[in-house]
């Protein structure tokens, strides 16, 4: 079988197709509004408090006022005039230096509290800033889909957590063309096409990962396909820069995981990519062995894989999947460009991975996304159609056949919205290197929020929220408004039924923990999957099927992330059956704002 870039991702050249011979890239925006904190002031700022510890059998130590009048004592001696300001928690004094103090005044101060036996340290009350700064990319301010708060996937909040430190994410792609804004990131991998005429270099496999490029004459693939000429793509590297290009560098794009390294594994060239190839380079890429080809020495966390084609999981594509899973690697798969059932295209519906489906800059489903009941998770894929602004910019190059220059091009797909995973992904793998495929994909939908846009046909548990996954997120208390719904609904074999809930009087967006209480009679629960709907759609996975759990019933609450959504109008509970013989109600439901 053969899997091709432009029926698979659809959105290498889809967007490829759409960004022919493009003009120089229009204005940058406006700069965001501060998505994190501004930079440290160079130098160090001048001391205008001390913090002065007594020992514990000092007066000092207890006495406000005995602590005021040995401020003031050594304040004369030093010809400063100091002034006590407040008990610290510790039981430390706060010593206000009045006027600003040079660096040699102030470090005068210090050493006559230091020189004192009932003093047990003096420090200087300095300033701290955040650790997560913007970053000074110049091509940041493009970069909504990190950044923005409508619809972006809150990256900066994540940065204080994890950046991808010693993380290894391996891109199977087209391969990488060199740029300078990921030359950094790049260590070597391997070129596992073995048709001398798809790989377009010369040759059949070999440990060269370089993109040649993809470009393709009009029926040159057989079956007159394509229908057109096509230019080269550099898919990989688009992929590969919104997972790991370098951040703070004054140049350029901000990488999700700019600390991690990046592994170009070459797949896709010339005509697209073989399921034979595309199986070898995962089973090397997770560290599996490979007849004919050395061992990969930094074998990868993560999995990116923007590609796809017709048809069912076939058993071999699935077992490779399997064993990485099984070597501890998180792999990461696009849901697919054509606007259909994602359960329809390979390897999207493969078990074992995180399937994204593509987000717009408003929140909306994009209109080319997959969608679907196999979608995990929703990520910014960008619609370029609507405007250059509105896609995903990442590094490129300017060759429309081999390589000529560097730059930075925005693209839109699904195959824009998976390395936006890998890259959450990686920052998981930093904070917590023992955590499994399975707790990344769970912890990744269940810190999802609500898409704030529209969604028809399934977006999984919503858009991904990297600052809510790393722990970097806020949870507000809810107002405790309280609607519910009681009468009961059927749940039917192998059948979805909804039970509604109309909201008003609440005003503005949802919560960012909106409370659902949910009371299902059911036998056998692991037989349903609970979702709930917005009124603009969106919807948000509660439970998914689980085949090994038998239990009765589904009573309990959960919580989500429905900040980007408008409170007032008709809520819904949808649950689906997907087996026969175990039958039950929806007793009861409420959402709590």
């Amino acid at each position: 079988m053969r899997i091709s870039l432009l029926t698979a991702t659809a959105t290498a050249l889809l967007c490829a197709g759409t960004t022919v011979s493009v003009a120089a890239p229009p204005a940058a925006p406006a700069a965001p509004a501060a998505p994190a904190a501004p930079a440290a002031p160079a130098g160090e700022a001048p001391v205008e408090r001390l913090i002065v510890g007594y020992k514990s059998m000092a007066a000092e130590a207890s006495s406000d006022a005995a602590a005021a009048k040995d401020v003031a004592a050594k304040g004369k001696k030093a010809g400063e005039s100091l002034d006590f300001d407040r008990r610290l928690g510790t039981g430390a004094a706060l010593v206000d230096l009045g006027d600003e103090l040079g660096k040699k005044d102030a470090q005068e101060v210090v050493a006559a509290f230091r020189a004192d036996p009932d003093v047990a340290y003096a420090v200087p009350d300095r300033r701290m800033y955040a650790a997560a700064v913007t970053p000074n990319d110049t091509e940041y301010t493009r970069q909504w889909d990190l950044f923005e708060a409508t619809a972006g996937m809150r990256v900066p909040g994540a940065w204080d957590k994890a950046t991808g430190q010693g993380v290894k994410v391996a891109v199977i792609d087209t391969g990488y063309v060199a740029h300078s804004d990921l030359s950094s990131k790049v260590i070597a991998g391997y070129d596992f096409i073995s048709d001398p005429f798809m790989a377009n270099d010369g040759g059949g496999r070999d440990s060269n990962a370089a993109d040649p490029g993809d470009w393709m004459l009009q029926g040159e693939c057989g079956n007159n396909y394509p229908d057109r000429d096509y230019d080269s793509s550099w898919h990989g590297t688009h992929v590969a820069g919104t997972i790991g290009a370098a951040t703070n560098n004054s140049r350029g794009i901000a990488g999700i995981a700019y600390n991690a390294t990046v592994q170009p594994v070459r797949v896709l060239g010339k005509c697209g990519g073989t399921t034979a190839d595309i199986m070898d380079g995962i089973t090397w890429a997770s560290g599996g062995y490979v007849a004919g080809v050395p061992t990969n020495p930094n074998p990868a966390d993560v999995i990116n894989m923007s590609l796809g084609g017709d048809g069912a999981c076939d058993a071999g594509t699935q077992s490779a999947i399997n064993a990485a899973v099984n070597r501890g690697t998180t792999i990461v798969v696009a849901a697919g460009n054509n606007n259909a059932n994602a359960a329809n295209f390979n390897p999207a519906n493969c078990n074992n991975v995180i399937t994204v489906a593509a987000s717009d800059r408003e929140g909306n489903r994009a209109s080319y996304s997959n969608y679907g009941s196999i979608v995990d998770i929703t990520a910014p894929g960008g619609e370029t159609a609507v405007s250059s602004a509105n896609g995903i910019w990442s590094t490129l190059n300017s060759g429309s056949r081999g390589p000529v220059s560097e730059n930075y091009e925005p693209y839109q797909g699904t195959s824009m919205a998976a390395p936006h995973i890998a890259g959450l992904a990686a920052l998981m793998y930093q904070a917590n290197p023992s955590v499994t495929p399975a707790q990344v994909e769970s912890a990744i939908k269940s810190n999802a929020r609500m898409l704030p846009g529209y969604c028809s046909g399934g977006c999984g548990a919503g858009l991904a929220d990297a600052a809510a996954t790393l722990g970097a997120g806020t949870t507000p208390t809810p107002t405790g408004k309280v609607f519910t719904n009681s009468a009961n609904v059927s749940v039917l074999d192998n059948a979805t039924v909804t039970s509604s809930i109309p909201v008003s009087g609440i005003g503005g967006y949802g919560p960012t923990a909106l409370k659902i209480d949910v009371d299902i009679k059911h036998t056998y629960r692991g037989d349903l999957k609970v979702e709930v709907v917005a009124p603009n759609g969106a919807s948000a996975l509660l439970k998914d099927f689980n085949t090994g759990d038998s239990a009765d019933n589904v009573i309990t609450t959960y919580t989500v992330d429905a900040s980007g959504v408008l409170a007032d109008g008709t809520w819904k509970l949808r649950v689906t059956d997907n087996y026969s013989g175990d039958t039950g109600y929806i007793d009861s439901w409420s959402l709590t704002f």
